[in-house]
């Protein structure tokens, strides 16, 4: 799987970063979830994880011809709002070992892949009610 990079919103020591793939999805490296109290209101099915990243991440999603990357909508893949406005994702673990090539990730980060289309809907604007979940 080849990789485009897409964007990163980097502070010293972090960096969440955004990808679009040749498989028609995206690529979302964020920081492991490590706080019990999120992962805990989540059923992770095997070979998926959960990352955390800051929803400025998506605004480079015009860059892969998005109208918008302001998240307008809370719904799967994004799971939970946390206290601090972060996002959680969750998704398939990637294991693709060429795409994870082309990657530099710290320990404390790890990555999802999901469709390109179920982000994309979350720049929509909503259809019905809106039901934000958040990390207590």
């Amino acid at each position: 799987m080849k990789l485009r990079f897409l964007g990163k919103n980097s502070t010293p020591g972090d960096s969440p970063t955004l990808y679009a793939s040749d498989q028609g999805t995206y690529v979302v490296q964020g920081w492991r979830v490590l706080d019990q109290s999120g992962l805990g209101r989540l059923t992770i099915p095997e070979g998926h994880t959960a990352v955390e990243v800051p929803p400025e991440l998506f605004e480079h999603l015009t860059k892969d011809g998005a109208r918008s990357g302001e998240l307008k909508r809370i719904e799967p893949p994004v799971m939970l709002t946390t206290e601090q406005g972060t996002l959680i994702l969750q998704g398939p673990r990637m294991i693709d070992p060429e795409a994870l090539s082309q990657m530099r990730m710290p320990d404390y980060e790890t990555c999802i892949e999901v469709p390109k289309s179920s982000i994309l809907a979350l720049t929509e604007e909503s259809r019905g009610s809106d039901h934000q979940r958040t990390t207590g």
